[in-house]
């Protein structure tokens, strides 16, 4: 596997925890899996075990190899301080690096070198986002020759995130003028580091079985709709799981006291000190008045526009709000704000806290993630696991993950609202605040969210299926494209 990122070396978002779980999963399961990333400022994990010599442009650049074994994985960290001795991952005060583009081409070119000289064979090359786009493109157009029919899977994260640079770069990377291609990298102009990934891999996987449906739209596909359409048959959606190491209410640390489906005292005593952590009183009025939480980036995928748009509405909805997280200003300020206005209703933490986040799914009584677009989403599933009943659009991975509460057949998991407006996340509110009230329905919701099943484990079985499809011709394929 390559990719820019992975738990717990280096991580910005969801991403990392992909990239820290998959591989151990796939380990279980009998598999050797080696995951190949940067070396980044801070990271001292790993041994030295060799130099490559990484072709880029007309020139090359050493880069050494550091290898850290930890539960069945190996994990090849590529250092070059020029790249990668960096204050951050991708960019500084909210720009990008201006050579990111070099970077990750960088690093894709080191990932080829690297199977290149490698004493044994890799059967399958899982390529992760925009970083590693390059990855195939450079195996199909040059590559150690035992490698060029290698199957390549290609994970699309996040479609918004495309890796789009000029044209200019394609001969600093060592990348042929054909490429700037409609068949191959050009996009609009430019080149996209993405689209390499899905023109020139075999099979093209997404984060959930809604996302891939829904980025072949207009609406979701981000100009990249009829590419994936083209790929449709090659194009599946597994997904993610949650590692249950880390987020398990019977075994987590950050909690006050164990619980699972069929004990929830544990579920009263984490709402207690949560209600504490606020500086609200937790006496028996404090623990029943309804407590909704929010861990999450403040931007307006996440549906903050329509949290803003409902502003101080939902201050007379009966409950209070423990939020969490950071992102564009005018939304920490929002938060902020409300937090001021009605601190016995509001309380807002303006940053990140990995307690405080364990802390809020296991105490609050809702989960609010009204999100514009979700490619999977991990908190709705931590949520559910720790028995606090998401509200959510039904959108990507929360329409795969939450069942919507019927309240004739009294089935569900959590409460789902399908228009991106606000007066329907009010009204899914209100409804999910109803069924709160009726606390043997409100039970059978919380029972049922605890009782799925988001382990990684079933995940990787998939993503195994996956490599065996490929493995075997399955793929309509693409390793002998024209423009190479």
């Amino acid at each position: 596997m390559v990719a820019s990122e992975a738990a717990p070396f280096a991580k910005t978002g969801g991403l990392a925890d992909v990239l820290g779980a998959l591989p151990r999963a796939l380990s279980q399961l009998g598999h050797s899996v080696d995951v190949v990333l940067p070396r980044y400022r801070g990271i001292t994990a790993g041994k030295p075990i060799g130099r490559l010599l990484v072709p880029q442009g007309e020139l090359g650049a050493a880069a050494a190899v550091f290898s850290h074994c930890d539960g069945g994985v190996q994990t090849l960290f590529v250092e070059h301080p020029a790249y990668f001795d960096r204050e951050s991952l991708y960019g500084e005060g909210g720009q990008d690096y201006h050579d990111n583009a070099a970077r990750f081409g960088f690093l894709s070119r080191a990932a080829v070198e690297w199977a290149a000289i490698y004493p044994e064979p890799y059967d399958v090359i899982h390529v992760h986002d925009w970083q590693a786009g390059l990855v195939p493109v450079f195996l199909r157009q040059g590559g150690a020759p035992v490698y060029r029919r290698v199957p390549v899977i290609c994970t699309i994260h996040n479609l918004a995130y495309q890796g789009v640079f000029d044209p200019d770069w394609l001969p600093q990377l060592g990348l042929r003028s054909s490429l700037m291609s409609p068949d191959a990298l050009e996009f609009w102009g430019r080149i996209s580091l993405l689209k390499g990934g899905i023109v020139f891999s075999d099979l093209v996987t997404t984060v959930s079985p809604r996302y891939a449906m829904e980025i072949q739209t207009p609406e979701y596909g981000c100009g990249f709709e009829g590419l994936l359409q083209s790929r449709s048959r090659d194009l599946v959606g597994i997904l993610n799981g949650i590692d249950y190491d880390q987020w398990d209410p019977a075994r987590d640390p950050y909690l006050p006291q164990p619980f699972d489906a069929s004990r929830l005292d544990g579920k009263t005593a984490a709402k207690r000190a949560l209600l504490e952590r606020a500086g609200w009183s937790a006496d028996e009025a404090g623990l029943r008045r309804p407590l909704i939480g929010l861990v999450s980036r403040m931007v307006d995928q996440k549906g903050f526009n329509l949290l803003t748009e409902l502003g101080d509405t939902l201050l007379t909805l009966g409950a209070r709000f423990v939020v969490l997280g950071t992102g564009e200003r005018r939304y920490e300020d929002f938060w902020r704000a409300l937090a001021a206005k009605s601190p016995g209703c509001v309380f807002a933490n303006i940053g990140f806290d990995e307690e405080m986040a364990h802390a809020i799914e296991g105490g609050a009584d809702l989960f609010l993630m009204p999100s514009r677009f979700e490619p999977c989403g991990l908190n709705q599933m931590y949520s559910q696991r720790y028995g606090t009943v998401p509200v959510v659009r039904s959108v990507g991975g929360l329409s795969d993950t939450v069942q919507n509460f019927n309240r004739a057949t009294g089935a569900g998991t959590g409460f789902a609202f399908d228009e991106y407006a606000a007066s329907a996340l009010l009204d899914t509110l209100r409804r999910a605040l109803r069924t709160y009230e009726d606390r043997d329905a409100w039970r059978r919701v919380q029972r049922a969210g605890m009782q799925q099943d988001f382990s990684w484990d079933r995940s990787a079985r998939e993503y195994v299926g996956l490599y065996e499809r490929a493995g075997s011709g399955g793929a309509q394929g693409r390793a002998a494209h024209p423009s190479t």
